[in-house]
C-alpha cells in the first residue's frame, strides 16, 4: 500500500475512534450519584405507590400512619408521624442508564471497527493491488 494512502486511513480510522470513544469517556467519567431527585422536590407517599412501597415490620406505612402507629421523639417530646411528614426521593440512574445503552452500544461498536481498520491498515493486512491491464485473450 502505498504511504500517501496508508497514511489516510490511518489518520481516518484513528479520528473515527476518537468520535466514537468521547460518548463512552463522558459517561463513564460521568458521576452516578446526580440521578436522585432533589431534595426540594421531595415525592409524597402518596404519589410514590407506583415506584416504591415501604413496609415496616410487615404492614405498609401508609397503614400505620393512618393510623396513627408511628411516632417520633425529638427535643424530649413525642408526637405521631402524618403521611405529610413523609417525603420520598428516588434514584433514577437505572432508568437514565436504561435509555442511554443503545447509544453507547453503537460508539462501542464504531470503536471497534475503528480500531480493527486501524490494525489492518499499521500491520499491512489490506493489501492494495494497483489497477491491473486487460488480460489479452
Amino acid at each position: 500500500m502505498p504511504p500517501r494512502m496508508r497514511f489516510l486511513f490511518s489518520t481516518m480510522s484513528v479520528t473515527l475512534f476518537l468520535v466514537a470513544a468521547v460518548p463512552l469517556y463522558r459517561e463513564w467519567s460521568r458521576r452516578t450519584d446526580i440521578w436522585w431527585t432533589p431534595h426540594a422536590m421531595l415525592v409524597p407517599l402518596a404519589e410514590s405507590t407506583d415506584r416504591v412501597e415501604i413496609y415496616a415490620r410487615g404492614q405498609p406505612l401508609a397503614a400505620l400512619l393512618q393510623a396513627g402507629q408511628l411516632r417520633i421523639a425529638e427535643d424530649g417530646r413525642t408526637s405521631g408521624l402524618m403521611s405529610s411528614d413523609i417525603g420520598l426521593r428516588f434514584n433514577n440512574w437505572d432508568r437514565v442508564r436504561a435509555e442511554r445503552l443503545p447509544a453507547l452500544l453503537v460508539s462501542a461498536a464504531g470503536c471497534a471497527v475503528a480500531a480493527l481498520m486501524f490494525f489492518l491498515v499499521a500491520t499491512g493486512r489490506l493489501a492494495y493491488r494497483g489497477e491491473r491491464g486487460a488480460v489479452a485473450a
